[in-house]
């Protein structure tokens, strides 16, 4: 460690310090609101495979990091148990996996906005029903009956709005009575990064300097995949 100390001082000493503060662009406020973000696209794949993306642009959260509400989220759409989005989909024969979630930097989060995407890989019989007509309403818990119970709501049989319901019933419940998922995600986090593999020591240090321009000094080891507090309002 000595060494490695001595190595990094007669590196980097003489890199002057400008005093200057970390760029940020934040006041780029929106920068989807846009006719093209609000669409529908359809790409024409080169391998024979179906997938329906959908992604929402949202404020920025990198200022969460204690709290990972993305992270939250993501853990409870890509639930594949019984009353999950997954499971219905599969019980239709619409759907072989789904996956959402945020990427925490880079282009998916910074100081403008942040990505959250939810994706569906397809089955043939899926792609037929992944954007249709409303059905007249029915009770959403005929779908999702071990998520909540007696939650009625407009509801239509195709992949795109089966999504976005279960996402609006996530909203209109809240966090509130489900810290006890908050906290299961925290100790299966907590679990993986103490048992983790090495990883390269170039990549990890890469990493670590990206870390110390986003989270506090005490939390440049584990800001990236620690959850710290539970904040429901967040």
């Amino acid at each position: 460690l000595d060494t490695l100390e001595k190595w990094v001082t007669e590196i980097f000493s003489e890199i002057p310090n400008n005093g200057l503060p970390k760029p940020s662009f934040g006041h780029l406020t929106q920068p989807f609101d846009t006719p093209e973000f609000h669409k529908l696209y359809r790409v024409v794949p080169i391998r024979k495979v179906h997938s329906l993306t959908i992604t929402w642009a949202l404020p920025p959260q990198e200022q969460y990091y204690r709290v990972k509400p993305l992270h939250y989220i993501s853990w409870l759409v890509g639930h594949e148990g019984k009353g999950s989005v997954l499971s219905f989909l599969r019980k239709k024969f619409w759907a072989l996996a789904l996956y959402g979630g945020n990427g925490e930097t880079g282009f998916e989060q910074n100081s403008t906005y942040s990505i959250f995407s939810i994706s569906v890989t397809l089955t043939d019989e899926g792609y037929k029903h992944f954007y249709e007509v409303w059905c007249p309403a029915a009770c959403f818990s005929c779908c999702f009956p071990n998520v909540w119970k007696d939650e009625c709501v407009p509801f239509c049989l195709q992949v795109a709005h089966v999504v976005f319901q279960y996402v609006k019933m996530l909203q209109r419940k809240g966090p509130d009575q489900r810290q006890v998922i908050w906290e299961e995600i925290q100790k299966i986090e907590a679990n993986e990064f103490h048992y983790q593999e090495q990883t390269d020591p170039v990549d990890y240090v890469e990493n670590l300097c990206e870390n110390m321009q986003l989270f506090q000094k005490e939390d440049f080891l584990t800001g990236d995949q620690l959850l710290f507090e539970y904040k429901p309002e967040v």
